[in-house]
């Protein structure tokens, strides 16, 4: 038992706690659907969110952990859930929504996350108490609120360093918004970009660098880390430096240099990408199966074993086996009404029995083993970490296949309500993927913590509904305002589309496999480059004993995304290597590390907030240089001021916090 022992009465899950981590999980959602559909990888909120509810909470004279503990539970759910952005939008990309209507989505997103909760709530025994996993983001998250929550044994200097913390995440959020703001009034260029063709004894293909002014990416690339930072930039060399100039020579694509490259990278290279990416999501699964198998076993002996009349201590009840049956009974009832509703009216109405109950057989044991899988891969390398996209992949794969052979049983010929359907059951799995992959590691802190898992286990609930009641909401604005890579225009002009990765390759291959047309032969070469990757990363980790590697998954990502991410990502990476090389062996250096966290992620709230509020303006108004004050021309000037502001800014927002590390 640890040194917070349940008292007489606990103060836990109490109402200000669950308003409180509702309205971070909704900041966090925003900021996350936002990142998502630019960067195509989200940040975990569990540490800001449990910095934010210590400092708030200090100021009631009976908060206890295991209220802050509920904070940030509800918090970190509800900025899992956005990671729903990887689907969602491929309705439509393939063009059956035109928008995002606010209670399909919602359900969506409820429905699935629910079953995330409660498939993975008989796994907390094997998978968080009886197995040797490390949970990281858990254990880290654990140690926060026991320097900084009332009730543990603190120092005065734990108190300042929770003060700092939130003035940190605020600052940097406010720099990062108004830096952004720059960029939207033009004042400052977003994007700093060169392109042109090399000589002809090179073969004068078309090639270029761009780097994207953002602070988000900034604080992504910090978060990530640099080993993930290189692989990226590695998959912007395979794409750039060889593949583009490569194609552009070899097929003589004419026009300026920008054009042709953009263009044969848009449609050719980006779908190498694709498949380097499914290689490495498969792989990084198949690593797993081994561990997944003994987790799962454990689990299923750990319920045999608990008696029905047992009596538990406080800090191993959990929400009883029979009342998690029958949530999980109603919500699946109610996805098959979800289901039916969904075939009105499409060809596929006169077929909607077969295809809900098969649907449904497809939810629960798909959901079951990608709660399994998510739930150890989080305790194995975390949430952030966790290729959770990997499962989306192999999840649209399996349901595009089931869906053909479906039409070839029923003879439904092949048309754009079968290629939805499987988008809809593959979000939904997709949904129980995300949140199995954050709620065992919110149950490690709450273990560590002697948090009462019933409780924790519904405040996942809320922060689930939380989530996805502000989801449809942003992907909406963003829609109008931007629209996305492959999708439809959007309603405002001027405005550059989000490249939303994740789902357009998952749009791809769900019109590839059902209705054909996708483009197998560069997929395949893109797979050949992620073997080779993979064999790489084998022989780093191997030879260095795991202290090198180049992440597969990060490189298909790199070759993927557009330049201007990959590279400021991987200059985020890199800043915050050095700051932390900067920092450590100095006495306060752990405290500086912390601090840097919290800055990464005020930097992407920051701007991501702004991000969603700007899409909010520029949908209303339907002019997406709302917001300009300066002509769209401006040039080299805009571009120095950008690149000098910038620098400036960053320097000067690590310096401060390293310097307030040092008084803490």
């Amino acid at each position: 038992m640890t040194d917070f022992a349940a008292p007489t009465k606990r103060i836990e899950l109490t109402l200000r706690a669950l308003v409180l981590g509702c309205l971070l999980a909704i900041i966090f959602t925003a900021a996350n659907v936002y990142l998502g559909l630019q960067v195509g990888l989200t940040f975990a909120s569990s540490i800001p969110a449990a910095v934010i509810s210590m400092a708030i909470l200090r100021g009631f004279r009976t908060s206890t952990i295991w209220e802050n503990m509920t904070v940030q539970t509800v918090a970190s759910v509800g900025g899992a859930i956005s990671s729903i952005i990887f689907v969602l939008p491929a309705l439509v990309m393939v063009g059956w929504w035109k928008s995002f209507p606010f209670w399909q989505s919602f359900l969506i997103c409820a429905f699935g996350g629910i079953l995330g909760v409660t498939f993975s709530i008989p796994l907390r025994r094997a998978l968080v108490i009886n197995a040797a996993l490390p949970y990281p983001e858990g254990v880290a998250a654990a140690e926060v609120l026991k320097v900084g929550s009332r009730g543990a044994e603190q120092t005065e200097s734990a108190v300042r360093e929770n003060k700092a913390g939130l003035l940190v995440v605020i600052c940097s959020s406010i720099a990062s918004a108004l830096y952004a703001w720059l960029v939207a009034a033009r004042v400052f260029i977003g994007e700093a970009s060169t392109f042109f063709r090399l000589p002809a004894a090179l073969g004068g293909g078309a090639t270029g660098i761009s780097f994207g002014m953002q602070f988000a990416l900034l604080g992504a690339g910090h978060l990530v880390g640099l080993a993930v930072g290189i692989a990226m930039l590695v998959g912007f060399i395979i794409a750039w430096a060889v593949c583009v100039p490569v194609l552009t020579s070899l097929q003589m694509t004419p026009g300026e240099a920008e054009a042709a490259a953009i263009d044969v990278w848009r449609n050719q290279v980006r779908f190498m990408g694709a498949g380097s990416i499914g290689v490495a999501a498969i792989w990084t699964l198949l690593k797993l199966i081994g561990p997944l198998v003994g987790g799962v076993t454990s689990a299923l002996a750990a319920q045999r074993k608990r008696a029905s009349s047992e009596a538990l201590d406080i800090t191993e009840q959990d929400i009883p086996i029979t009342l998690v049956s029958f949530i999980s009974l109603g919500v699946l009832a109610a996805i098959a009404i979800l289901l039916w509703s969904f075939t009105a009216g499409t060809s596929l109405a006169s077929s909607a029995p077969v295809l809900v109950i098969g649907g449904l057989i497809y939810v629960v044991l798909i959901g079951l083993v990608v709660a399994s899988v998510c739930g150890y891969m989080a305790g194995l390398i975390g949430s952030s970490n966790s290729p959770v996209s990997g499962v989306g992949i192999l999840a649209i794969v399996i349901a595009s296949l089931l869906m053909v052979g479906a039409m070839q049983l029923m003879g439904i010929r092949a048309d754009p309500s079968i290629v939805a359907f499987a988008l809809l059951i593959t979000a939904v799995v997709f949904a129980v993927a995300v949140i199995s992959n954050d709620n065992l590691q919110d149950l490690k802190t709450g273990q560590l913590v002697a948090a009462t898992p019933w409780r924790q286990q519904t405040a996942l609930i809320v922060g689930v509904l939380a989530g996805a009641l502000v989801i449809p909401f942003v992907l909406d604005l963003l829609n109008n305002a931007n629209g996305f890579v492959g999708g439809p225009p959007p309603t405002a002009t001027n405005t550059a589309p989000l490249s939303a990765p994740q789902a357009t390759l998952i749009a791809a291959l769900a019109k590839g496999v059902i209705e054909g047309g996708l483009r197998w032969d560069l997929i395949g070469i893109g797979a050949a480059i992620g073997v080779g990757v993979i064999l790489v990363d084998e022989v780093l980790v191997r030879t260095s004993g795991g202290k090198r590697k180049l992440p597969p998954l990060a490189v298909g990502i790199g070759i993927y995304l557009p330049m201007a991410i990959t590279t400021t990502v991987f200059a985020g990476a890199l800043i915050g290597a050095v700051y932390n090389k900067w920092v450590s062996g100095k006495s306060y250096g752990e405290v500086a590390k912390r601090l840097g966290i919290l800055l990464a992620s005020g930097m992407i709230v920051g701007e991501s907030l702004f991000g969603v509020f700007t899409a909010g303006v520029v949908a209303a108004s339907g002019n997406g240089d709302v917001l300009a004050l300066v002509p769209a021309d401006s040039g080299w000037p805009a571009m120095l001021a950008a690149v000098v502001g910038l620098a400036a800014a960053t320097y000067g927002l690590y310096a401060w916090i390293r310097l307030k590390a040092g008084k803490v």
